[in-house]
């Protein structure tokens, strides 16, 4: 329609490339990069991570409001009832690397219970078992301070509650879950 300029130049051209120095307009409007924001978030117990929930409940927009002016987003998935490293961020390039399961980003989590757990199911653990259909395993875990009751775990797996579910698995309930 002949609205759109790059460098005073009017383009029609569908797909046409612009470089981050071409000054771009739109009907005489110039039109900026956003600029990438990331936030990384100590998220508390009883916040959902994600942008708006229909049932009202509180989510982690609510704690980052007026953080900065460029709309942002959750990164990968925290349940209600853990707490710990969240990020949010308006750079989807970033956040496909973070997510794709093919990268691999490891995420590290610091889990507490009433019972002690044993090494011989941390073990188990490690070296991999059938959960739901899909062979799991956990890429490391020990206990914290020697205390079988605190145990540190790395895993790769952004399945839904995977780290409650493997130790429900093996007969355990958290009762504390931090991803540090």
């Amino acid at each position: 329609a002949g609205v759109v300029s790059v460098n005073g130049e009017i383009i029609t051209e569908m797909g046409f490339r612009v470089n981050k120095i071409d000054k771009v307009q739109v009907e005489g409007d110039t039109i900026k990069a956003e600029v990438k924001r990331y936030i990384l978030l100590n998220k508390p117990k009883n916040f959902l991570a994600t942008e708006e929930d229909p049932q009202g409940r509180r989510t982690v927009m609510q704690l980052i409001r007026g953080a900065c002016k460029e709309r942002v987003v959750p990164i990968g998935r925290l349940d209600r009832d853990t707490t710990g490293l969240l990020m949010l961020t308006n750079d989807g390039e970033m956040a496909k690397r973070l997510t794709h399961p093919k990268v691999g980003v490891r995420n590290l989590y610091h889990a507490s219970f009433k019972e002690k757990v044993s090494k011989v199911d941390l073990e188990k653990m490690l070296d991999g078992f059938e959960l739901d259909g899909t062979f799991i395993k956990l890429n490391k875990a020990s206990f914290v301070k020697n205390d079988p009751r605190e145990v540190g775990v790395e895993i790769h797996s952004g399945r839904n509650r995977i780290v409650r579910r493997i130790f429900n698995h093996f007969g355990y309930k958290v009762t504390k879950l931090d991803r540090v």
